[in-house]
């Protein structure tokens, strides 16, 4: 595979991804979503987001479930310009009850992993990693789902909203989460990542967190705050107030709009256009101007 030079993305993303700026304060809409920070400065960076392996999943809405995230470790590693860190919000593995089994997976998706050329690889469960069993196996091998870490002037939060097999983050998460941004300033560059949408995108196919209300209230207090997550399988952005919301493409198979058909199954695999509808993302953050710059990466052929 040829190396491919971050700014090369938008070519890239032309062939079946989309390209979306988003300003870190958040936007009315993706097409004018320039929306300047506060003036403190920050250096600039760029980061990854991949989401929804379900490695371990069979079936026909993708029968090349063994290759595509190999095939996205390879077009990340492909890139001229090492990213600062790459993330991965959620469904590391596809759900089983067998515990063996699923630390089996677990123990795969860490292996392949491992062949990324990024020193920083951060990690969130999805509920197909941990609701069954309240995150002990994820937690064996990838540590503490909820954390904070800081980079290059922005506050980064992880939520854990899969855990609890009742879809929430529960009283003492929220309790953690207040009395973390008690510590930061009003005007402070905050990204929050999460597996599940914090707001009620459609509660009938689980496109939502019970208490996610709770957490975005607190966070509309602080004026720079952008959202990133997983879990709906397709590129979808909201807005709750000023607070932009950006979910990630799946890397086995996409879901349907919500509502558009009856049930939440995966849509089918098309042999004239393999991999359409899968992808990862770029997000850069840009000291001038200050905005977000999201790519959406389409999977392509090895």
């Amino acid at each position: 595979m040829n190396h491919v030079d971050r700014r090369q993305f938008l070519h890239l993303a032309g062939i079946g991804g989309a390209v979306f700026a988003s300003g870190l304060s958040g936007a009315a809409n993706a097409a004018d979503a320039t929306a300047a920070m506060a003036a403190t400065a920050y250096e600039d960076f760029f980061f990854v987001q991949l989401s929804d392996l379900h490695w371990g999943f069979e079936g026909a809405p993708n029968p090349d479930a063994k290759g595509t995230l190999p095939k996205a470790i390879a077009s990340v590693n492909a890139l001229t310009q090492v990213p600062d860190f790459v993330i991965f919000t959620g469904d590391l593995t596809h759900t089983t009850d067998d515990p063996k089994e699923r630390r089996k997976r677990m123990g795969d998706v860490r292996d392949i992993i491992g062949g990324l050329r990024v020193k920083t690889v951060r990690f969130i469960p999805g509920e197909h990693d941990a609701s069954l069993d309240n995150g002990k196996a994820y937690k064996e091998f990838f540590g503490t789902p909820n954390y904070t870490f800081e980079h290059k002037g922005v506050h980064f939060i992880v939520l854990d909203n899969v855990s609890d097999p009742g879809a929430k983050l529960g009283d003492e998460q929220l309790v953690w989460l207040a009395d973390d941004l008690k510590k930061q300033a009003k005007d402070a560059r905050i990204v929050v990542f999460a597996h599940r949408p914090l707001f009620d995108l459609y509660p009938q196919w689980d496109w939502a967190t019970r208490d996610g209300a709770k957490a975005v209230d607190m966070l509309m207090a602080y004026s720079n705050v952008t959202v990133f997550y997983g879990h709906i399988h397709q590129e979808h952005h909201h807005m709750t107030g000023h607070i932009a919301h950006h979910s990630a493409k799946s890397l086995i198979f996409p879901l349907p709009v919500a509502g558009s058909q009856p049930k939440r199954t995966p849509l089918p695999w098309d042999p004239a256009q393999p991999y359409q509808g899968l992808g990862f993302r770029e997000v850069e953050a840009d000291k001038k101007p200050t905005e977000y710059a999201i790519t959406e990466f389409p999977v392509q052929k090895a």
